[in-house]
């Protein structure tokens, strides 16, 4: 995302009657790891393989992530950090699914790659947000 939108959301934080901080770098780098959790479940789930169902689950789970983090309005620091929870969940999950490939399928083990490294990003909003708040 470029700096202009961050700007544009950061602004839209401000005017939002909010109870939570954000590190925007913080929430771009999630936002980010998201996207790419995404597209990379979303390739996975298309080998047909037995982790499908996860790699499907947890492509949607990212995306609701990133949405709601783009669309702060009405978000609280419980619903934030609840999402969170969910979104890194489903990431271990579809890891621990496509790690069991990952020795003879490529496409599994990028997606497990991208699995962690979006568990990594939304472990670190959550620490943003709990060190903004104290």
């Amino acid at each position: 995302m470029d700096a202009m939108m961050m700007d544009m959301m950061s602004k839209d934080m401000k005017m939002a009657d909010m109870d939570m901080m954000m590190d925007m770098s913080v929430m771009q780098a999630c936002m980010d790891a998201c996207s790419a959790c995404e597209q990379a479940c979303t390739v996975c789930s298309m080998q047909m393989m037995d982790c499908a169902p996860a790699c499907m689950n947890c492509a949607d789970m990212c995306n609701t992530m990133m949405r709601g983090m783009m669309r702060m309005q009405g978000m609280t620091s419980p619903v934030m950090m609840a999402m969170l929870d969910a979104c890194i969940a489903m990431c271990q999950y579809c890891m621990d699914k496509c790690m069991e490939h990952a020795n003879h399928s490529e496409v599994c083990r990028m997606c497990a790659q991208s699995c962690k490294a979006c568990m990594d990003a939304c472990m670190a909003m959550r620490d943003s947000m709990m060190t903004a708040a104290s």
